[in-house]
């Protein structure tokens, strides 16, 4: 009985380090795939402080010029709505 239960446990070690090896190479395939997501996720966090800066200034210009930025927004959904008619109109993939 005891020489079964040491060969079960040795194959279940056998099978767990298997397991490791398996997670360990597919950790590094994963960390490589996902490495240019990361680069540009990275890249937007570090972009917060200018963005909190840049909108504070726009808040303020917007008080003094409301017509500059109205304008500017109605360009934007201008381009916006073009943009979605345009896409639905190209063929799906």
């Amino acid at each position: 009985m005891s020489r079964e239960r040491d060969e079960r446990k040795a194959e279940l070690l056998r099978q767990v380090q298997q397991q490791r090896l398996d997670l360990s190479a597919d950790r590094n395939l994963w960390l490589e795939r996902t490495a240019r997501y990361d680069h540009g996720w990275l890249t937007l966090v570090g972009l917060r402080r200018y963005v909190a800066v840049g909108s504070g200034l726009m808040a303020i210009w917007s008080v003094r010029n409301p017509r500059f930025i109205t304008r500017w927004a109605k360009r934007g959904f201008g381009v916006w709505s073009t943009w979605r008619v345009v896409r639905n109109y190209l063929p799906r993939r």
